[in-house]
């Protein structure tokens, strides 16, 4: 069986290196052709930016302010040359923020994720990522079709229905979240019903702790954890070597000091920035919020490219329950609704293998209508299930923390 998507993956590094600082002199004129980016970038000579010193020196333009970007300047702030009819679907995600998916084969660079978790073309392919409105479905669905996967486009729930379909075409793979792998192992073992032919996974989009893999393994389905974004598709995946992720290639990652764009030393724990070389859709230094740290050497696998630790938490409070990220501009957008609440702490925790949020809210006068307002209102800022807990005044810490995240990152 071959081991490795194509060539590319295996080259030296130096030579990668070349070829990606190659490209992006014209990848920043490109960008640099929108207005947005003419604004953020301008006094920058793009034939000056040939390494990853003088890349550094660039702006960074954080993920976290792209909402607000987006509105001031629909859809995509300025910062996509080109009409929205000159791509392929069109996408929103939490924030709300816009995505383009571009036209041309393996928009989203997922191809290989999957085939270095064992996918390989005429494999059929059980894709539960949501295709409503988010372009998570179709970034795991266009990756497999572009590897030469049958797709069964499922997206999450409904179990009984997905039952039936995976007894009638077999899949011999699952892409999804960990939580609804082991929702689906768990009902069908419940139901009597027969998915064993699911033997291999790529799994994203939320916690995947070393008690689940076992877990999972354990019955059956080797899983593999990718690491990608909305904006950007698959960043980074894990391989046969299980040794953090290898970054994927047509993208330059940088790990920065959170709060700075300055490059930390290799191991330290940093911020993700990124950089695309789409010539339709570039992105230029996009700092994402979350926290990695690189790794030393090259992959056993063979494959040469920066290995990451994969998701190690967020540099902000922004987090990602069952994932779809949540932000402190949404738990503000709570307090708007409901003026009669003092000081909002979101916090996330972990039950079994499930994300659980807990909206904690100060108020004088609790009573159990409100309650039910206050999760309602939390159920459609943030897309997502809640409870509320309502609590005395002044018994939230004055720390200006919004959203606590007290899951383990292990």
């Amino acid at each position: 069986m071959t081991e490795h998507y194509d060539s590319r993956e295996t080259r030296d590094p130096a030579e990668r290196e070349a070829d990606l600082f190659a490209r992006l002199p014209q990848v920043l004129r490109q960008a640099m052709a929108a207005p947005g980016y003419a604004r953020h970038l301008a006094g920058i000579d793009p034939a000056a930016v040939v390494d990853r010193a003088a890349l550094a020196k660039l702006p960074l333009l954080r993920k976290s302010d792209l909402p607000a970007l987006h509105k001031a300047a629909p859809p995509f702030g300025g910062f996509v040359e080109g009409r929205p009819g000159s791509f392929g679907r069109l996408f929103t995600s939490p924030g709300p923020i816009f995505e383009p998916e571009s036209l041309h084969a393996d928009p989203w660079r997922g191809a290989r994720a999957l085939f270095a978790a064992g996918f390989r073309p005429g494999d059929v392919v059980l894709n539960t990522f949501s295709y409503h409105l988010t372009p998570g479905g179709f970034i795991f669905d266009s990756s497999a079709r572009a590897l030469g996967c049958a797709v069964i486009p499922a997206g999450p729930g409904n179990t009984e229905a997905q039952f039936e379909l995976i007894e009638a075409y077999r899949p011999t793979g699952y892409s999804g979240t960990p939580d609804f792998l082991k929702i689906l192992l768990d009902a069908a073992g419940g139901a009597g019903r027969d998915i064993s032919s699911i033997s291999r996974a790529l799994v994203s989009g939320a916690a995947f702790p070393k008690s689940l893999q076992e877990e999972i393994k354990s019955r059956g389905v080797d899983a593999y954890q990718a690491f990608g974004t909305a904006d950007l598709g698959l960043v980074a995946y894990e391989t046969s070597a299980r040794e953090g992720m290898v970054v994927n290639e047509d993208l330059i990652v940088e790990v920065v000091r959170p709060g700075t764009g300055d490059p930390v030393p290799e191991g330290e724990v940093g911020e993700i920035v990124v950089t695309s070389l789409d010539p339709h859709h570039p992105w230029i230094r996009l700092a994402l919020g979350d926290l990695t740290a690189t790794l030393h050497g090259q992959s056993g696998c063979g494959r040469s490219n920066m290995r990451i630790k994969g998701w190690m938490g967020r540099a902000d409070q922004t987090t990602k329950v069952k994932g779809m990220f949540v932000r402190p501009e949404q738990v503000a957008e709570i307090g708007r609704r409901h003026p009669e609440l003092g000081r909002l702490r979101l916090v996330v925790t972990r039950e079994g293998e499930t994300d659980v949020m807990t909206l904690r809210a100060e108020c004088a006068s609790p009573d159990e209508a409100l309650r039910s307002e206050v999760a309602s209102t939390l159920r459609a800022v943030t897309k997502l299930q809640g409870s509320v807990d309502l609590v005395a005044p002044a018994s939230l810490p004055n720390d200006g923390k919004a959203i606590a995240d007290q899951r383990s990152s292990g």
